[in-house]
């Protein structure tokens, strides 16, 4: 087992590596740049070094800076967490070369599995369902005709990157030349890197994704499905398991053909294959992360396999302790992406300071987060707050529960995005299970704030502030002795005030 470990990211996937690693005896060491110097991930960790100023490109994406903090600390092994330099083949050649493991997969499975162009022949190779479209890059001459061959509505996709960049969505063909053009631009600024494909668009399509562990001995096995079909501008919202609809003839198919896929390119770690599947169980393979996903605790919650531990065990070359057959799933989990942004304004960022935070709490519930008070949202990275896991028998009561949880949530000092999950969790269409990837998109009155809940908010703000106000105020005019303040203020702090 490593004795040492770096943890190349921030936020809330840094705390839970961080406290991965605490559990399995190896110390860790963070890395912050200058807006994260007080983050929770810097104060958990036994090491902390300053990589750099706030902007991730002189931070957190400069892997010589990183590998320098990994080489000083003498760390036996860099875990990537997810974004970042986490999918980078490169960087994780460079650690190889260094003689500092690469907690994921290796830079071939990244390379190869990284560009949807050779991925899709991969896949094609591994006899893998593919949507119908274009093999490799579309040469502008020629898109046209291929477009009007494959039929409208259709995609165009940029081959590098992801995050819904370089993507459009063509209804008809008088507006294909231009959406070209707009592709190609917006993936060579954000990817340098104009090269795209054409895909036939899946009407009301669901995202279904499979994830997989495997070790360096070659064995593969998946964790069952998640359902990641509520989406904002092609960035998940909510994420499910299992998926409330995968009969489980197709949940088995789409596990087999996942593990095939993975085997096919040597993969070992954690990784996920991404389908998106139409109305009649029909799906079709979309792209393959090789990383640890966001919303990972959603099968670690029905599984009971922590999958960060085994990323870990399998980088020191452990076997997997388990067969496919041993794995068996349990109930349901739902998890909510808890966001500083404004729903009714376009899900724009709502950067600010943490005025106030009150965690939800009670059976089967689960936050994965940064927060504390005092915490400065910035406008330099995502601005995902924390995640909200619940877990219960059936997917019935997980809603409800999901929807308590929320409701018990409180964080003052920026607009978040919390009502709206709230009323999304009373929602008929999603309760009933009807969802695709335009699901916010049909029902926009989900981001509409009624008056009611307006009022609620500020009463609940203000009842809330005047009782910690005055709380800090007696503490301030009594004697008590500074070690029991600290202790009635952390109760304060640590009781429903909802």
């Amino acid at each position: 087992m490593y004795k040492k470990v770096l943890i190349a990211n921030r936020g809330e996937i840094a705390v839970r590596i961080v406290r991965a690693c605490k559990e399995l005896g190896i110390r860790t060491v963070a890395v912050f740049s200058d807006a994260d110097r007080n983050s929770l991930h810097v104060n958990l960790s036994d090491e902390s070094f300053n990589i750099g100023k706030s902007l991730p490109s002189e931070s957190y994406l400069v892997s010589a800076k990183i590998i320098e903090v990994a080489k000083k600390s003498k760390c036996d092994a860099i875990h990537p967490g997810y974004g970042f330099l986490s999918e980078n083949a490169d960087f994780a050649k460079t650690c190889m070369k260094n003689k500092i493991d690469f907690i994921g997969p290796s830079p071939e499975s990244i390379r190869l599995m990284g560009d949807k162009i050779t991925s899709r022949e991969i896949a094609k190779a591994a006899r893998v369902p593919l949507v119908p479209g274009t093999d490799g890059e579309v040469n502008d001459n020629e898109a046209l005709d291929v477009a009007k061959k494959i039929g409208f509505p259709l995609m165009i996709k940029a081959t590098a990157g992801g995050g819904g960049k370089g993507m459009r969505l063509v209804q008809k063909e008088e507006d294909f030349e231009s959406s070209l053009r707009m592709a190609k631009s917006e993936a060579q600024s954000a990817f340098n890197n104009d090269v795209v494909f054409i895909e036939k668009f899946i009407e009301k399509p669901r995202h279904i994704e499979i994830q997989v562990l495997g070790d360096k001995k070659g064995n593969v096995v998946h964790l069952f499905e998640r359902e990641c079909s509520i989406q904002r501008r092609h960035q998940k919202v909510v994420e499910e398991a299992p998926s409330p609809g995968v009969s489980e003839k197709t949940r088995q198919k789409m596990g087999k053909i996942a593990v095939r896929l993975a085997k096919k390119v040597s993969y070992y770690g954690a990784g996920t294959v991404e389908f998106i599947m139409d109305q009649k169980e029909n799906f079709y393979f979309l792209e393959m992360n090789t990383r640890v996903q966001v919303e990972h605790p959603i099968t670690e919650m029905i599984t009971g396999i922590d999958i960060v531990k085994e990323m870990i065990k399998i980088s020191c070359g452990n076997k997997l302790s388990f067969k496919q057959a041993d794995i068996s799933r349990k109930g349901h989990a739902i998890e909510c992406r808890v966001c500083a942004e404004d729903p009714a304004n376009n899900f724009l960022p709502t950067p600010g300071i943490i005025t106030y935070v009150k965690s939800p709490q009670g059976p089967g519930v689960r936050e994965d987060s940064s927060l504390f008070n005092g915490y400065e949202v910035t406008t330099f990275y995502d601005p995902m707050l924390s995640k909200i896991i619940v877990w219960s028998h059936d997917r019935h009561d997980a809603i409800r529960r999901m929807s308590r949880a929320l409701s018990e949530y409180i964080v003052l000092g920026v607009k978040t995005n919390i009502g709206f999950l709230i009323r999304l969790m009373d929602n008929k269409d999603f309760i009933s299970g009807k969802l695709d990837t335009g699901f916010i998109e049909e029902h926009k009155k989900l981001l509409e704030i009624p008056r009611e809940s307006k009022n609620l908010a500020l009463v609940g703000s203000a009842i809330v502030l005047h009782t910690f106000n005055g709380f800090e105020n007696r503490g301030r005019n009594s004697k008590l002795k500074p070690w029991k303040y600290t202790a009635r203020r952390s109760s304060l702090s640590n009781n429903s005030l909802s």
